[in-house]
């Protein structure tokens, strides 16, 4: 078996990928408006109450309408994958990890049509569908080396004793319940099931409501490959049926979640309440967004810095949790970096995904749409509007790239997530005084230094508060096994996913001995 590397991003330069693109688009464009099942314990279940997913690029286009579950089918499909628990868990770490391989090779076969389906649901253009289609391939072949050596490491790690044979395993909890976000919706999706199942867990998969159809394909994926039926159960449902419901219930003994920081608290708070029948505590792994700054230093190379800018605030319409959402730049450079910034920043096509030239795309539905233009009349309060802050007359959820300047560190602009194509710009008067800033935040995920002061490299190291430091480059785009993700604070419970440790987390471990 090869050693890991993460997968190549395709060149879009290229006539020939781009030709090759646009034919799987064509064909993808054919498959839509097409009904999708729960799936419990491999039985495909059609119910008359159904989520219907639009492009949020297209209004008019309906990508696909996806059952939902009821309490009933949740109540089913934890028996069924508490059922399949017993055999699974006994499946060898190799044997599970060849599912994971072979999903990936899949995948990697249809790789432009996984990000066709994404640029159509999620509004990605082709460059950002790509990047999550690689990441999922990433996540599948990264987790399922890490599970061969996790299986490994008891061995290791235990100090020899005369007269006995002492092994640690990691074992799998039980039944856990996936719940993943909208905005990376094949590659955390994928990434936190995949990560679930091979460390031998049954899970129910209950997609984001805006992205139910690319889960529903990954599903079909895991079939393909071969996997046992049982191991995943899709429940999708809406959230005021089944939200709470899947996270009280006494046989989930795990839940996998990446979203909102209000409703990662609200999983947190009544995951910890134990209830008739349930026998152990619930275990949360949860990824609940950030406030990201890039700190521009005063000596810092400030094109570098302003593309770096730009790209982590406007790429998929600052739809990342590690987006920039903050620049703070020392005064003496302050007026330099942020007329850089505009000027790359007008110079941003918005637009439909399906056209090649569109750099930034629709936010994802109404509800995102309408928190972005209430943050934009807030921030003609906070701070002086010098780029954006108008609707365009694309049809669908599209905003125009909007850049607030003279902002104040406490300002609720400095302090409060956006997600959205949205940034404010702040004047630090020392270096100290800027990552004082960037860490008044409850958020604690993704942060940037532009600067060629090794002195404030190593401050930045000790003192920049956040679970993911860069320097001198942007501060999304992190890489499975490269980049181990995840924050502190109110970003969650930096469970660093894509990193040597989180396979750990749906593990426990349980120490045999026994006298030779």
């Amino acid at each position: 078996m090869k050693s890991y590397a993460p997968e190549p991003f395709v060149n879009f330069a290229d006539e020939t990928v781009r030709t090759q693109f646009d034919h799987e688009l064509q064909h993808v464009l054919q498959k839509l408006d097409r009904t999708y099942p729960l799936v419990i314990g491999g039985r495909e279940i059609y119910t008359d109450a159904q989520c219907v997913s639009y492009n949020p690029a297209n209004l008019s286009q309906v990508i696909g309408r996806v059952s939902q579950a009821t309490r009933a089918h949740v109540d089913e499909a934890f028996q069924n994958a508490a059922e399949t628990f017993k055999t699974w868990s006994r499946k060898s770490a190799e044997q599970r990890a060849l599912y994971l391989f072979k999903a990936a090779a899949i995948i990697r076969r249809r790789k432009h049509e996984f990000s066709s389906w994404l640029l159509l649901e999620a509004g990605k253009t082709r460059p950002e569908a790509d990047a999550d289609t690689a990441e999922c391939i990433d996540f599948l072949e990264y987790y399922g080396r890490q599970i061969l050596t996790l299986a490994e490491r008891g061995k290791e790690t235990l100090v020899p004793y005369a007269g006995e044979d002492n092994q640690l395993h990691y074992i799998p909890l039980g039944v856990g319940v996936v719940i993943p976000p909208w905005n990376f919706p094949l590659a955390i999706m994928a990434g936190m099931t995949a990560a679930s199942i091979v460390a031998g867990n049954t899970v129910l998969l209950k997609p984001a409501s805006q992205t139910p159809v690319i889960a529903y394909k990954f599903l079909e994926v895991l079939k393909e490959a071969g996997l046992p039926d049982g191991v995943v159960n899709f429940v999708p449902g809406d959230v005021l049926e089944i939200g709470d419901y899947l996270v009280d219930h006494k046989m989930t003994r795990f839940i996998s979640f990446t979203g909102s920081q209000r409703i990662g608290m609200r999983i947190y708070e009544r995951a910890s309440k134990v209830h008739d029948g349930q026998i152990w505590l619930k275990r949360v792994i949860a990824e609940m967004g950030g406030k990201d700054a890039i700190i521009v230093d005063a000596d810092a190379d400030l094109d570098a810095a302003a593309q770096a800018i730009v790209a982590s605030a406007f790429n998929f319409s600052g739809q990342k949790c590690s987006a920039c959402s903050r620049a703070i730049v020392h005064e003496a450079v302050y007026d330099d970096v942020l007329a850089r910034v505009i000027e790359r920043t007008k110079n941003l096509s918005v637009g439909n995904p399906g056209d090649p030239a569109s750099i930034v795309g629709p936010v994802i539905d109404q509800k995102a749409y309408d928190k972005i233009q209430s943050y934009i009349e807030l921030g003609k309060t906070e701070g002086r509007l010098v780029c954006g802050g108008t609707q365009t007359a694309t049809p669908g959820y599209f905003v125009n790239p909007t850049i607030f300047a003279d902002v104040a560190p406490n300002a609720r602009i400095s302090r409060e997530e956006v997600f959205g194509p949205f940034l404010a710009f702040t004047k630090a008067s020392s270096f100290t005084e800027a990552i004082e800033f960037a860490n008044q935040t409850e958020f604690g995920l993704t942060g940037s230094v532009f600067t060629r002061n090794r002195d404030h490299i190593e401050e930045a190291r000790a003192t920049f508060h956040v679970g993911n430091l860069y320097f001198n480059r942007k501060s999304t785009g992190a890489l499975v096994g490269v980049h181990p993700f995840g924050g502190f604070n109110m970003s969650g419970t930096d469970s660093k996913a894509g990193g040597p440790d989180y396979l750990m987390l749906f593990t426990q471990p349980k120490l045999s001995s026994e006298v030779l």
